[in-house]
């Protein structure tokens, strides 16, 4: 596909990159299909992402595989699964070694492009606070992003990033994994069933 070409020949952020903590150099993860039915709208891709070119392919990888309750196999399958991050690359890490927002020039000139070839998607699985506030225009925290689930089911689901930084998080909020993570599962299951 002419768009996933384009995005993974983006060097726009290359200056940007060599000047972070880390020092590297653009390499895009554009993993979309335009027949995929469910999107999951991610932040950006980590260091481990960086290294394997495969999107998720991490520990948060695993538990969001769970939570949705996605072999690999299905999970990776790009014509079901479109995974579309707001910034392609990897940012890079602070000098305290805290990851760097996604660029906004990265959503600036390809999220918008993405999203059009995109519309057979059924279910939008939107991951972390920097994604819905651009998916879904909110404000709030993610906390209650997150809380407010039943209000965007069933075609859309706000998801807290499954890093494990976030473990504290689950354990503080008991019912993401009692009543939104079932009603999500049969969901993903329902739409990866149709077609």
């Amino acid at each position: 596909m002419a768009l996933t070409k384009d995005i993974q020949a983006c060097r726009i952020c290359a200056d940007r990159f060599a000047a972070t903590h880390t020092g590297h150099t653009p390499r895009p993860v554009a993993w979309f299909k335009p027949s995929a039915r469910l999107l999951i709208a991610g932040q950006a891709p980590g260091m481990r992402v960086h290294q394997s070119g495969k999107p998720f392919d991490d520990p948060s990888g695993d538990r969001l595989r769970d939570w949705l309750g996605l072999s690999p196999d299905e999970f990776y399958d790009q014509s079901r699964v479109a995974i579309v991050p707001m910034a392609f690359c990897f940012p890079g890490y602070d000098a305290k070694g805290s990851d760097l927002p996604p660029p906004k020039i990265c959503g600036k000139t390809w999220h918008e492009k993405v999203m059009m070839t995109l519309n057979k998607v059924r279910l939008s699985v939107i991951v972390g606070g920097y994604s819905q506030k651009y998916h879904m225009g909110v404000k709030t925290p993610v906390t209650d992003t997150v809380a407010d689930w039943r209000s965007h089911a069933p075609d859309l689901f706000p998801l807290p990033h499954p890093s494990w930084r976030n473990t504290g998080w689950l354990k503080k909020h008991p019912w993401f994994e009692a009543e939104l993570l079932p009603v999500l599962r049969k969901r993903v299951q329902e739409v990866m069933r149709d077609g």
